[in-house]
């Protein structure tokens, strides 16, 4: 049994691979489908063998693959774990003073990680209205120091 793929066979293929790209949620079968085309522009260029073929398939689809994972992938732009850097140093105002069974309440103008009342501890002594200063955050806690 003799296969004969033409250059448009592996052009054809990397488009669908490229285009079935877009219904995936990760980039592995762009790496395929970008090999593909790579064979095809080779036998567009020279005719080589099957096996040459699938060589060059295999080849360009790891080196695809590996210069996204070295040079291009983008870095993580999330802010999970930047949310003390966000929060410390803002300034908001005592509503419920914290006693010795609970923690007290601070009221922000603006919404602090998405909500304008957080609780909080303090070593100061603190009454309502007072403004506070945010020192750190402790788990869903702020820590708070009293502004002079």
């Amino acid at each position: 049994m003799n296969i004969d793929l033409l250059y448009w066979h592996w052009l054809l293929l990397g488009i669908v691979l490229i285009t079935a790209e877009m219904f995936m949620p990760t980039f592995t079968i762009l790496w395929f489908g970008l090999g593909a085309l790579v064979v095809g522009l080779v036998l567009w260029i020279i005719d080589v063998s099957l096996s040459i073929q699938l060589l060059t398939w295999f080849a360009s689809s790891i080196v695809f693959a590996i210069m996204w994972f070295k040079f291009l992938k983008l870095k993580d732009k999330t802010t999970a774990g930047d949310a003390r850097k966000k929060v410390v140093g803002e300034f908001g105002h005592v509503i419920k003073v914290p006693t010795e069974e609970s923690r007290g309440k601070v009221r922000f103008v603006i919404p602090i990680l998405g909500d304008d009342e957080w609780e909080f501890v303090t070593e100061d002594k603190v009454q309502i209205g007072d403004r506070v200063r945010i020192k750190d955050i402790s788990g869903n806690t702020l820590i708070v120091i009293k502004h002079i």
